[in-house]
């Protein structure tokens, strides 16, 4: 019972962050007030006990296989280089060097600790990471290889940890072993995710074309499938995290989804949208639940030590400038390697301009990773700095949310603004076009087919033909438009729609006088609801797809002869 009334209030602290913030006259970024929300509930008394390994269990899995399976997969391999450089070569880099600024700036903590420190700060997190994305206009390059890198440095970061922390307990490293173990973690994980992704996909496969296509049967093996994969790879102590990436690129490259039935696929996109909206909250609010428990630590150490007050917060201060400088001198140098490299195979590449290399610097913010490693760390006995490091590891944890929450949207401000259409929104523009053009080809190969006596038929596909050139010309720039018929079929397809969406919203007003005056029963209304609800995302979908899309009109605007309606339906 006390389990099930813990689950319940930390979804119900995530509903209610959500809330708050929309409900507040200034905007806070989500996960910085659900931190905040997490840190006051636990001054109050209630706290969740975290264990790493069902911390990392329960919410990075699905969390992490949804992220991969909606990747842009040609630009994560256009990208490959950039993101492995920076998804390996930077963590390393970040874990040696990183561990000797800890040392420097605490002497107290040992090289070898400090690399066991840096390596659990050098995975930046995806969910923080597409949390502050999401909502800026940052560069769609940009985002691309930041989520990139986020999906896979976990498993070089959590391998780094792993052994600086055996060197540092037992005073044994061996760089041969460590090589040897990262590549059996890293591709043994890759290997069992796709493996075992592509597997299931095939036998989904097989039961579609097969006839059977239970949506809510799918969805739930949907859910299943990452925790299953991430168990079996953990069991043989491969990296889950890895092979839940691989097995969401593996299932959605098998293309399984595009046979199953609209209704799967609306429900299994809604269900995901709602579930990774959930765990993203809960993530950070049991990252805040933590922090007052770090400040108090951190209290006695500094009182036990005889140290200034100042002392943890300005050393979590100067780690987290150090991982940011390292952070920014690995990509500047990645660039010019990859630039001096494009010179001579002449492929020539741009050299990363000072902005993106604040934006990319400041976009590195740790989060769940960072804290279910140093939380696993061995007890004081085998290592002393335990509290210290979890310590530091928790202020940067938080350091890095709140300079990428105040940070980055000022730092994109200063990238060059794209005034006009962007590549995405071209391709999107284009990708209709050609659709378009394949259903008039498609009509046109009907058209010719038809005797010339079938009238009912040839009728039905002159209309369809006619509203496919028209939508052509309200979408294609590059057809002749010297009369100028463009924008004023334009504004009548948008009065249309917009006409169309007030006659929905009074047809659910309608029905829902119905039900309550008992003229229907709820059978009736559920099932003319639905399609009056897809109905309308048609039209609002079609409305988008116009060109300068006006904001769609409130639900409170409907026809102002609503009473009269409403007379004619028998309800008054």
């Amino acid at each position: 019972m006390e389990v099930a009334l813990t689950v319940l209030a930390l979804l119900v602290m995530t509903a209610l962050s959500g809330l708050l913030g929309r409900l507040l006259p200034f905007r806070i970024p989500l996960p910085l007030l659900q931190i905040a929300a997490g840190s006051a509930v636990s001054f109050l008394g209630f706290s969740v006990p975290l264990s790493s390994e069902l911390f990392l269990l329960l919410l990075m899995p699905p969390l992490l296989f949804i992220d991969a399976y909606r990747i842009p997969m040609r630009e994560f391999g256009e990208l490959r280089t950039v993101i492995l450089s920076l998804a390996v070569g930077l963590v390393i880099f970040s874990t040696i060097a990183g561990g000797y600024a800890v040392h420097w700036i605490m002497p107290a903590i040992l090289p070898v600790a400090g690399m066991a420190l840096a390596a659990a700060l050098s995975p930046t997190d995806a969910v923080s990471v597409n949390s502050f994305l999401a909502t800026a206009q940052a560069p769609a390059r940009l985002v691309q290889i930041l989520n990139g890198e986020a999906l896979l440095n976990d498993a070089s970061g959590l391998v780094c940890f792993k052994f600086a922390v055996a060197a540092a307990t037992t005073g044994l490293f061996s760089l041969k072993a460590a090589s040897s173990n990262f590549v059996y973690v890293s591709f043994g994980g890759v290997l069992i995710g796709a493996g075992l992704g592509w597997l299931f996909a095939r036998i989904e496969l097989m039961a579609l074309r097969r006839g059977y296509d239970d949506s809510s049967n799918h969805i739930l093996i949907s859910l299943l499938i990452p925790y299953i994969i991430y168990l079996i790879a953990d069991a043989v102590e491969c990296s889950g995290i890895l092979a839940s990436v691989a097995a969401g690129i593996a299932i959605r490259l098998t293309g399984v989804m595009s046979e199953t039935q609209i209704e799967t696929r609306l429900r299994a996109t809604t269900l995901w949208d709602q579930l990774c909206s959930t765990l993203n909250g809960l993530v950070f609010i049991m990252l805040g639940q933590q922090l007052p428990g770090q400040v108090e630590q951190a209290a006695h150490i500094v009182r036990s030590a005889g140290l200034t007050p100042w002392m943890l917060p300005l050393a979590i201060v100067g780690i987290q400038c150090a991982m940011s400088a390292l952070r920014a001198i690995w990509i500047v140098a990645n660039g010019l390697v990859f630039y001096s490299v494009g010179k001579l195979t002449h492929h020539p590449q741009a050299l990363p301009s000072w902005r993106n290399v604040l934006v990319m610097t400041l976009a590195g913010a740790r989060g769940a990773v960072t804290l279910a490693a140093i939380i696993s760390l061995p007890s004081e006995n085998d290592m002393p700095e335990r509290t210290v490091l979890v310590v530091l590891a928790t202020g940067v944890i938080i350091t890095s949310l709140m300079l990428a929450t105040f940070g980055l949207p000022r730092a994109l401000k200063l990238l060059p603004r794209n005034d006009g259409e962007t590549p995405a929104q071209r391709e999107i523009l284009e990708t209709r076009i050609t659709l378009i053009r394949s259903g008039i080809a498609a009509l046109q190969a009907e058209q010719a087919r038809l005797p010339s006596n079938a009238n009912r038929t040839n009728d039905t596909v002159s209309l369809l033909m006619t509203e496919f050139n028209e939508r052509l010309r309200r979408l294609d720039p590059s057809l002749d438009d010297s009369e100028g018929k463009r924008s004023g079929s334009v504004q009548r397809k948008r009065d249309e729609l917009m006409l169309r969406l007030r006659i929905v919203r009074l047809q659910r007003r309608v029905l829902h006088s119905l039900l309550t005056d008992r003229n229907i029963n709820d059978l009736t209304e559920r099932a003319i609801g639905r399609q009056l609800d897809v109905r309308e995302q048609e039209f609002l979908m079609e409305l988008n797809d116009l060109p300068q899309l006006p904001e769609p009109p409130p639900a409170e605007t409907l026809i102002a002869a609503a009473p009269e309606e409403r007379r004619h339906a028998g309800l008054e």
